[in-house]
């Protein structure tokens, strides 16, 4: 049952796009996380680096509010007793009076947590506020006392905007006036400060996606450069399959044509004449018989008998060319063994055969490749080398399988008088490279010339010895 519909199963050209488009897809996407990232990481790194710039400017900007303040009745505090309270009426208006922009002032509060001073929230006059809190639980108060005791000190918490009613983050200093027990101080509302830095985010945010935008704008170009390229070396390559393909049908054609002519020729010539003769010597000693010639009905049957036997043994032959039966039921080595001896009987070449004991372990697409390349071999030996001595040697080693066909002949023309390989070589090359195997031919010309034909079979098409043995056993069953 298939998991996956086939409408959904990439082909080759799609995998090959796949393959070229998913690393650019994965680079593009880890540069714009990289640059987002650092981008991000360096933006960050600024607007605290502002941030604090601003607070410092602000807190500076408090702290001349408060010094000025009391400069501004030192000489009244200066003077007075714990117990003045003339002295601290005048002080409390003077700080009454000190109101700065829309939001600012100055407020007190003693140590009780009684408030002295609120310009701005009359309503928070002479009333404790201890425990009091902000929005966010944090002590206010309670707070400004606690930095009062200590001489002064920064605070930082949530408070009501005069001028707007909403709240708003506050930071105010308070300074300790230890003889009246009083804690004095301004603040100044920072959510320009906030606001700023919020913007200088979004800011930053809004360059990180048109970074973003900018990467995939890119990567989308990339991509269509890359599926364009793609689409005309397919379209290219495809026009080239289907040339070779036509050559190669037609080339499938005519060795098909030459074969049954090859065929028909050893037909004719071979066994249809034997039969011929058979028929005569048949209808020879029919006659005989007929007039009654007893004593020499003998020497026709025996010459038809003998033609019938060479007719059989012409059979045998051309059938062990179309497909060698031994090469099924013995292997490779016997096969090849058979077909040098009858190389040597039919030429009178002296042919030697080696091979170490491969135990049918080869696949049957690498034995039939093997035996075919061997039988064009000694074909072209026999036809064009003049060859006096032909040696083939087969092995197996770590690799795979190797075979080694030379002989002393005038070896082969060099490339420019060929004109291209013939179609033995040719037919050789692509029997090999459909194995993934290689082809190498080596060849000389001159007295002391040959020519070398080694064939190297990758390991993948050696068999496992227990399904060697099993294939074997199933064949001679």
């Amino acid at each position: 049952m298939r998991l996956i519909p086939d409408f959904l199963r990439p082909n080759y050209a799609q995998k090959l796009s796949l393959l070229a488009t998913l690393p650019l897809i994965i680079a593009g996407a880890a540069i714009a996380v990289l640059v987002a990232v650092q981008s991000r990481a360096l933006a960050e790194r600024e607007i605290k680096a502002l941030e604090q710039q601003l607070l410092q400017a602000k807190m500076a900007e408090l702290r001349n509010y408060v010094t000025q303040a009391r400069n501004g009745f030192s000489h009244i505090y200066g003077l007075a007793a714990p117990d003045d309270e003339e002295a601290k009426e005048k002080v409390t208006q003077i700080l009454s009076a000190m109101i700065y922009d829309r939001d600012g002032f100055f407020f007190v509060y003693d140590y009780e947590g009684t408030n002295l001073v609120s310009p701005r929230q009359t309503e928070f006059i002479n009333k404790n506020w201890r425990g009091l809190t902000d929005s966010r639980g944090t002590p206010v108060v309670d707070e400004f006392i606690r930095l009062a005791r200590q001489g002064a000190g920064w605070h930082t918490f949530m408070w009501e905007k005069p001028s707007t009613g909403e709240e708003a983050q506050m930071v105010a200093y308070v300074l300790g006036l230890q003889d009246w027990q009083w804690a004095i101080g301004t603040g100044v509302f920072i959510d320009d400060v906030l606001a700023s830095v919020a913007a200088s985010r979004a800011e930053v945010e809004a360059r990180i996606r048109r970074t973003f935008y900018y990467i995939g704008g890119i990567t989308l170009f990339a991509l269509g450069l890359v599926f364009a390229s793609g689409m005309v070396l397919n379209i290219r390559e495809r026009r080239l399959a289907d040339a070779k393909l036509k050559e190669l049908t037609q080339r499938v054609f005519d060795a098909q044509e030459e074969e049954r002519g090859r065929v028909a020729r050893e037909l004719h010539d071979g066994i249809s004449q034997l039969l011929v003769g058979v028929r005569y010597a048949l209808d020879n000693a029919r006659r005989r018989l007929s007039r009654g010639d007893f004593d020499r009905v003998e020497e026709p049957l025996n010459k038809g008998i003998s033609h019938l036997g060479t007719a059989i043994t012409e059979v045998r032959r051309i059938s062990r060319d179309l497909r060698p039966g031994v090469l099924d039921d013995l292997g490779l080595g016997p096969a090849l063994k058979a077909l040098t001896d009858d190389f040597a009987t039919r030429t009178g070449i002296e042919t030697r055969f080696s091979t170490v004991v491969f135990r049918n372990r080869l696949d049957g697409e690498a034995k039939i490749a093997l035996y075919r390349i061997a039988q064009e071999a000694l074909t072209n030996i026999e036809r064009h080398a003049e060859a006096t001595e032909v040696s083939m040697d087969l092995r197996g080693h770590a690799r795979g399988a190797t075979m080694r066909i030379s002989d002393n002949g005038r070896g082969l023309p060099a490339a420019q008088d060929r004109g291209g390989p013939g179609i033995g070589l040719r037919n050789m090359q692509e029997r090999i490279e459909q194995l993934d195997g290689t082809l190498r031919i080596l060849s000389s010309r001159g007295t002391q010339g040959g020519t070398v034909i080694e064939v190297l079979l990758p390991l993948s098409h050696l068999l496992p010895p227990g399904n060697a043995a099993n294939t074997a056993t199933k064949r001679l069953s």
